[in-house]
């Protein structure tokens, strides 16, 4: 698919794709022309024309997505290209707006905001190298500690001093670029570059560094907060955490598995859930949750109950709820805002039909994302699913891998899946009859690549046929067996994979020891 180039944007393209003259050439270029410029070089991959042109950067802000999005002079979004080589020659040329030594008057930008770049699976920048969240906190943390040894070291104007940069960035903090990240934080009034967090991402870091971290970043500014793997944030943590912190623009909220577990709790620890959900009470912005792979059974109500904005989405995979649970969330208000919802996990058909019905009902006209992976789905089920999912006309995105389902279903239920107008992706699962007969489910992750791979790839092409004669070549559907991608994980998997060896030998130890005591 080829996306129309205005004269101006072709123009831009040739005038750029001659490195060496561009450069010596910016001085003469009218303010107005560097975002067209920008776009142009970035689509090429002009790495030392972009760094030049961020240098000398004329206007008062400089916005990723805005420049990198659909724009009159050419409609495709570069936003989801996260090439390595222009990233690079972005915010090394942010630094060097601040230490090129023209006239302090000269420079006008105020606000750099990198929060609309996206990370997305497939690449198509030249160089293939991308720079995701993790590197980016990196870069920007490790050029804003050179600043400042430079600007203490040379002999600078001394209006440099007076520049003064709002970075907006999303933050991505492990325990390999912790102290890298807290020193940029900590020296935020000196820099001129100064790191605005407007989300913040924590992975394998100790609580005590989290705590610590989280108060630097300003969360008053924060709106997205994700605490993911190996952060053992439990409940009395995340209730300390709310207690000593607000977060009034919040909106997105996702916590760690195992941070709730109903079945170990006391009088305590039911007054404890009702504090945090009063806490979130407060956040009149969050209009994201994420609770997966923690035990709720029969408490959802008393954690949601008191928040006062309408969720949009809800992940509840794993969480062990209950009647009581889904009949709260059916008749909730939350329910007619649904736009993305997750109940993985769950034996849907056993345990609550007609309530998850009902809630499906309810989110129908706003519905976007739904995801029912391992909810023992079969082949009896289909035509009701089908019922349940035919209001659900602005449905984008529909996740249903780990299912029981046979080759004969999935083709019944894809013939439907056609009639969505706006569905654009479909992650299904591999047939019953792919796999050995007897074979149990959920499959335990020994068994799960055990399956018939020729049939498989029959049955699959026999799928997108059906989406073919359908004129639905739009809908991309695929098996992802591990899970969906996870940019976040796929870029710090490494060092994820160190923690967990780590981990299990520490445990191992502990279980040699603990066995030679009794021996």
């Amino acid at each position: 698919r080829t996306t129309m180039k205005s004269l101006r944007f072709i123009s831009a393209e040739a005038f750029v794709s001659n490195a060496e003259f561009a450069r010596k050439s910016l001085g003469a270029i009218a303010h107005d022309i560097f975002p067209l410029l920008f776009k142009a070089s970035y689509l090429l991959e002009q790495g030392e024309v972009i760094h030049d042109l961020v240098e000398n950067w004329p206007l008062f802000d400089f916005n990723m997505g805005k420049l990198l999005g659909a724009t009159v002079d050419y409609q495709e979004d570069l936003s989801h290209r996260t090439c390595s080589v222009c990233l690079e020659s972005c915010l090394t040329g942010l630094r060097d707006y601040v230490l090129n030594q023209s006239s302090p008057h000269m420079k006008k930008l105020r606000v750099v905001d990198l929060t609309g770049i996206k990370d997305v699976e497939v690449q198509f920048c030249k160089c293939k190298k991308t720079m995701g969240r993790w590197a980016r906190t990196q870069l920007l943390s490790k050029l804003c500690s050179e600043l400042l040894v430079h600007l203490q070291q040379a002999q600078c104007n001394p209006g440099t001093f007076e520049i003064s940069i709002n970075v907006l960035i999303d933050l991505f903090v492990t325990e390999r670029n912790y102290e890298l990240v807290v020193q940029a934080l900590l020296k935020k009034c000196s820099c001129p570059l100064k790191i605005c967090c407007v989300a913040f991402r924590s992975d394998n870091l100790t609580l005590q560094k989290f705590f610590y971290i989280i108060k630097l970043t300003d969360p008053s500014l924060l709106r997205k907060l994700e605490i993911v793997h190996n952060v053992h944030l439990e409940m009395e943590h995340l209730e300390m955490l709310f207690n000593s912190i607000h977060f009034p623009l919040l909106m997105s909220l996702t916590l760690p598995a195992r941070t709730f577990n109903v079945r170990r709790f006391t009088a305590t620890d039911e007054q404890m859930l009702a504090n945090i959900g009063e806490k979130m009470g407060e956040m009149t912005q969050l209009t994201e949750l994420s609770m997966s792979f923690s035990i709720l059974t029969g408490r959802i109500q008393k954690l949601l109950s008191p928040l006062k904005t309408p969720l949009k989405m809800l992940d509840v995979s794993n969480c062990s709820l209950n009647h009581a649970d889904m009949a709260f969330l059916a008749n909730t208000f939350h329910a007619n805002h649904l736009e993305a919802l997750d109940l993985s996990g769950h034996d849907i058909p056993e345990l609550y039909p007609s309530t998850f019905f009902k809630l499906l009902s309810h989110c129908s006209s706003v519905l976007r994302s739904l995801t029912l992976e391992d909810c023992n789905i079969q082949d009896t089920h289909v035509n009701m699913l089908i019922l349940g999912l035919s209001p659900c006309q602005k449905l984008q995105e529909f996740k249903f891998i780990g299912n029981p389902l046979s080759s004969q279903a999935l083709k019944h239920l894809f013939t439907f899946l056609c009639e969505l107008p706006m569905l654009k992706n479909v992650e299904f699962p591999v047939p019953r009859d792919c796999y050995p007969i007897g074979i149990t489910y959920p499959i335990d992750d020994a068994s799960l690549c055990r399956f018939d791979h020729q049939k498989y790839e029959r049955v699959a092409e026999e799928l997108n046929l059906i989406l073919l004669q359908a004129n639905r070549e739009d809908v991309k559907a695929t098996t992802p067996l591990f899970g969906s991608y996870d940019a976040a994980v796929q870029e710090t998997n490494n060092e994820l994979g160190a923690y967990l060896i780590k981990s299990f030998k520490e445990t191992l130890e502990k279980f040699t020891a603990s066995f030679n005591k009794m021996s």
